[in-house]
């Protein structure tokens, strides 16, 4: 069987590794997203790894096409597969959680509670794997398995959390073995785990359709892939287990990703975890100018994960909320070491916190701004890039800001945003092979 040639890019940010899959006419085969941590190698590879599973799904959409199963039944079989397969591996991660856990409240350090902290643990455990196997479970909120267990462990904890066991002493089991199970390499790929979500899918099937349909997944299981090049980038490109030459700028990824993208664009805003970026292309894409704030998270992707943090939320949850806001609440700092302490002086103050978190959104785009006015401003098109480009607190902050200064503007903004950096990684690659 002739091998499949793709092109993959990495891009390592401060706190998501995304990886994209290019095939040989450079259109996206997969996608793949991780939280970064301490160990850069096992984020790359992460991610790399859900790209390749993103991939394997797109061949499954083909082979299923080649099967004759098209229309809404096929459409509701590969959904269902998918929604079967997320669970499998969610699953997997909460099992390697409890153990950890167990592990911990068992251990030297907590071995004065006795036997009440692995008890409560296992019953909050069994109440997260209980809704986490109802067939009519939504998808999760957030792409992450961290912030998924967070948000469900945390209802519970606070639900259970008494004198005999204090709020801090179960979430600090949560904290250190969270950390354990993300450096650990679970097998999450396709091949190790669709057969199970098959199996659940197929069950009442009439014989001749599931055959159809096990040989379909089959096929998108062992087709092979032989990838060509891969470049990284990002703010960790540094570390990345690649030779200098295949390293290219997070600028000139995220400037031909989002040309790419959307090819009118003139003008990019990238915000990321660590720094934000403004970005100016041509008509091909490559980079005219651009500024950076580099120097600290102020205003970035971490700024709202420690917003989140103090408010006990998921950071998927913030933007949200903030939208539900009837006025927004100057906030006089962006920074991230004094935020808990204005957020707090605001909650005490009886302020709600739909209207701080609105000032909070509009504060970050305000700062993002003045990056835009230094780079040339905001010419028509624009493109929003980065993880914070799907908050649509932001989102709704930009578009009045660039239209207060700038005037009407389309302002562009892919669903898959966050994968732009990586999407650039990939053409470079692909154009470096081309050349070769």
């Amino acid at each position: 069987m002739t091998s499949m040639r793709v092109f993959v890019g990495i891009d390592l940010g401060s706190t998501t590794t995304k990886a994209v899959v290019l095939d040989e006419q450079r259109a996206t085969l997969g996608r793949g997203i991780t939280n970064s941590r301490s160990n850069y190698h096992l984020a790359a590879d992460l991610a790399r790894d859900e790209a390749f599973v993103d991939a394997r799904f797109s061949l499954l959409d083909r082979a299923l096409e080649a099967a004759g199963e098209t229309g809404a039944e096929a459409l509701d079989f590969r959904k269902r597969l998918l929604h079967h397969f997320r669970k499998v591996q969610r699953l997997a991660q909460l099992a390697k959680l409890r153990e950890r856990a167990r592990a911990a409240a068992t251990g030297e350090r907590l071995a004065h509670h006795g036997a009440a902290l692995p008890r409560v643990l296992d019953e909050i455990f069994d109440e997260i794997e209980a809704r986490w196997r109802r067939p009519a479970l939504d998808a999760a909120r957030s792409d992450f398995f961290r912030d998924q267990a967070a948000s469900e462990f945390g209802r519970l904890v606070e639900q259970r959390a008494g004198r005999e066991l204090p709020f801090e002493t179960l979430m600090g089991v949560f904290d250190k073995t969270i950390i354990q199970v993300e450096n650990e390499r679970i097998d999450l790929t396709f091949e190790g785990n669709i057969r199970r979500a098959l199996a659940e899918c197929t069950a009442r099937e009439p014989p001749e359709r599931r055959a159809r349909r096990e040989a379909a997944v089959v096929a998108a299981a062992e087709a092979p892939l032989a990838t060509v090049r891969s470049i990284g980038t990002g703010y960790g490109r540094q570390t990345l287990p690649f030779p200098r030459e295949d390293i290219r700028s997070e600028i000139l990824c995220h400037g031909l990703g989002a040309h790419v993208t959307f090819p009118g664009t003139a003008t990019v805003l990238d915000i990321g975890g660590q720094d934000t970026k403004a970005i100016q292309v041509d008509g091909d894409g490559i980079v005219t100018s651009f500024q950076m704030n580099d120097r600290c998270a102020a205003g970035c992707g971490r700024y709202l994960g420690y917003i989140a943090d103090e408010m006990n939320m998921g950071v998927h949850e913030l933007g949200p909320l903030a939208l539900k806001a009837s006025r927004h609440v100057k906030i006089n700092s962006t920074c991230t070491v004094f935020a808990g302490a204005e957020l707090r002086d605001r909650l005490t103050m009886g302020q709600r916190r739909e209207d701080i978190l609105a000032g909070l959104h509009r504060a970050i785009i305000l700062r993002a701004m003045a990056l835009l006015a230094r780079s040339g401003g905001v010419s028509d098109e624009f493109t929003f890039t980065g993880g914070v480009a799907n908050n649509g607190a932001a989102v709704l902050a930009l578009r009045q800001l660039v239209e207060e200064n700038y005037g009407r503007r389309t302002i562009n903004i892919s669903p898959e945003s966050i994968y732009t950096g990586a999407l650039g990684a990939a053409l470079f690659a692909a154009r470096d092979a081309a050349r070769a």
